[in-house]
């Protein structure tokens, strides 16, 4: 990485830092760029040069939000051990809360689009793991509705939980989302006869 690309991943990086500190602080309609370049600490030609406007940079928001739920999901290749779900569950516990945006987005109505192009996604990840991991076609569409079925009730869960401003622990969280997938899921995605 050359100097430049680092500059701008350091810039890119402060703006989206800022971006989740404000969703701490008030509504994401009232976030302005002038609220991200003051809290992260550069200028608006900066801002300008990385997104066009804050709808611009919501879409990245929701972009970074979606790859980083992918990163986790490729890690994980549960073998009915509750240990490696609960790591797995967890860490998409303490990713949601620690990232305002998507917390934010569980909770209100504008979360929709989001949701939307996130099971769109999702689709395809579970359409190609079917794919790789079954041979009969009707094993393959019986696979990949159990696990919209797991991704679902996981959204769910997390729902309930930011609704609830993450009272319950993170660690109980994950054991009920453990559960879940090992007693309601995992059984029906072995595909060995």
């Amino acid at each position: 990485m050359n100097e430049s690309d680092e500059r701008y991943s350091t810039a890119e990086d402060a703006i989206f830092d800022a971006f989740f500190l404000l969703l701490k602080e008030k509504d994401l309609e009232k976030i302005t760029v002038s609220d991200v370049i003051k809290k992260a600490g550069i200028v608006r030609s900066t801002f300008y040069n990385h997104y066009e406007n804050i709808p611009a940079l919501m879409n990245s928001a929701e972009d970074k939000t979606i790859k980083d739920i992918f990163t986790l999901m490729e890690s994980f290749h549960p073998k009915n051990d509750k240990d490696m779900c609960r790591s797995y569950f967890l860490a998409i516990c303490n990713y949601t809360r620690k990232n305002p945006f998507l917390a934010n987005l569980l909770q209100t109505p504008r979360g929709d689009a989001f949701f939307e192009k996130a099971i769109t996604m999702f689709h395809r990840y579970v359409t190609e793991v079917t794919y790789t991991s079954t041979g009969e076609v009707a094993v393959q569409v019986e696979f990949s509705y159990f696990i919209a079925g797991a991704i679902g009730s996981t959204i769910g869960v997390l729902h309930k939980w930011t609704a609830e401003d993450f009272q319950t622990p993170a660690e109980k969280i994950a054991d009920i989302l453990s559960q879940i997938f090992l007693t309601g899921v995992l059984p029906y995605l072995n595909t060995e006869k």
